[in-house]
């Protein structure tokens, strides 16, 4: 009997301690309320990763130009060719100048100045719009670069192509064709010292087997050096604290001022394609990289390499992106609705919405300006986006 009793109270006590409905409600908001705030928290984190409160305001200016119409960076400007004039524009879009050429004509931009050609016509402008050099050359222009100091200026037949180099009011100071008989000129670049070094890239169009040609030229003395590059497409040559650095599909060379090769610089760059640098006046420069495959006119970009002073570092982006860039130690990258931002020591991005309006996306990459806003396309819309900074 005794046992029964003290069953009974045990069971009767169960009872008293059972949560009533009431309880068992208030118990389950309790838990809604601590999944919610666990969840906010979360969100705002990621918010904060994505760059929020981090640098300056992102925002949007819409260009008077489309995105068909030859659209370059020059230093903290932007240029575009309409078909009759090339207009400069202020980073976020108001008209600085605009310089008549006529239909027909390309442009290359320097540190200052722009070179422009159509036919036989050479033009030189500085970024304040004012021409500093306009006369008709010996033969048709096949294309010009500048300089510093210098404009250098390939005319005549393909495969009898002469270099002329003028300073930047015109004056000529030097001209080359033996070193290209039977040659075509590729490119043309200034190096060292406020220019006083010229490299050309130049393809033998009579061998039996294809090879691109390396020279270096001391500006208004005589050819410095000359090297066969072999077979493989050479796309590209930058000067890097008092090196060449020559990079074809396969490999990264390096020469100095007289074309002797360092080989112990040599590096595999096969199936990456250089797609931006950034060359300080002295010390290393960081060469940004993509895969080549994903650099076509439909690019889709998910990787990224940075190669700096010895050292080779590979991203992988968060979204598919358009385009990228490195500015001031940090990689952009641009997808259809976000800029992403990464230090170059850092393997982490972070993502800002880009402002466009309702229904646009980004397009395309155009460039970067010196003062730090990216050129995108929407279609044929082109906007010029603040980037943020550290």
């Amino acid at each position: 009997m005794e046992n029964q009793l003290e069953r009974s109270h045990k069971r009767n006590a169960a009872q008293a301690s059972a949560p009533t409905p009431e309880e068992r409600r208030r118990r389950q908001i309790r838990s809604w309320i601590i999944l919610v705030s666990v969840v906010v928290a979360v969100l705002l984190g990621i918010r904060f990763l994505s760059g929020a409160g981090k640098g300056r305001e992102i925002s949007a200016s819409r260009l008077p130009c489309y995105s068909n119409q030859d659209v370059t960076p020059f230093g903290n400007y932007v240029l575009y060719y309409d078909g009759a004039s090339i207009h400069c524009l202020s980073s976020t879009g108001t008209i600085r100048w605009s310089f008549p050429v006529g239909e027909g004509a390309n442009f290359s931009i320097g540190p200052t100045h722009i070179v422009i050609w159509s036919g036989r016509q050479i033009y030189l402008v500085d970024q304040n719009g004012n021409p500093t050099y306009n006369e008709a050359q010996e033969a048709e222009v096949q294309f010009a670069r500048v300089g510093e100091r210098y404009a250098a200026v390939i005319v005549g037949p393909d495969t009898e192509p002469k270099l002329i180099v003028k300073d930047l009011a015109g004056v000529q100071v030097d001209v080359e064709s033996e070193a290209f008989q039977d040659l075509m000129v590729l490119d043309v670049g200034f190096y060292g010292d406020q220019g006083q070094y010229l490299w050309t890239l130049s393809l033998d169009m009579y061998g039996t087997a294809a090879n691109t040609i390396l020279n270096t030229f001391q500006v208004g003395k005589m050819n410095t050096g000359e090297i066969s590059l072999g077979s493989f497409l050479t796309y590209k040559v930058l000067f890097e604290d008092s090196k060449l650095r020559v990079f074809t599909t396969q490999q990264m060379y390096t020469y100095d001022y007289k074309c002797v090769q360092d080989t112990n610089a040599t590096m595999l760059v096969y199936g990456w394609k250089v797609i931006d640098a950034e060359v300080p006046a002295r010390g290393s420069a960081k060469i940004l990289m993509a895969p080549t495959s994903q650099t076509s006119s439909s690019q889709t970009i998910t990787e990224l390499r940075v190669l700096e002073s010895g050292t080779d570092k590979r991203y992988t982006l968060p979204d598919a992106c358009c385009g990228a860039s490195i500015l001031d130690g940090n990689v952009y990258a641009f997808s259809s609705g976000y800029m992403y931002r990464g230090d170059v020591s850092s393997q982490r991005f972070y993502g800002y919405p880009i402002p466009l309006p309702d229904g646009m996306t980004v397009t395309a990459y155009l460039g970067v300006t010196a003062d730090g806003h990216a050129l995108l396309a929407s279609g044929d819309t082109v906007y010029s986006i603040t980037m943020p900074r550290k």
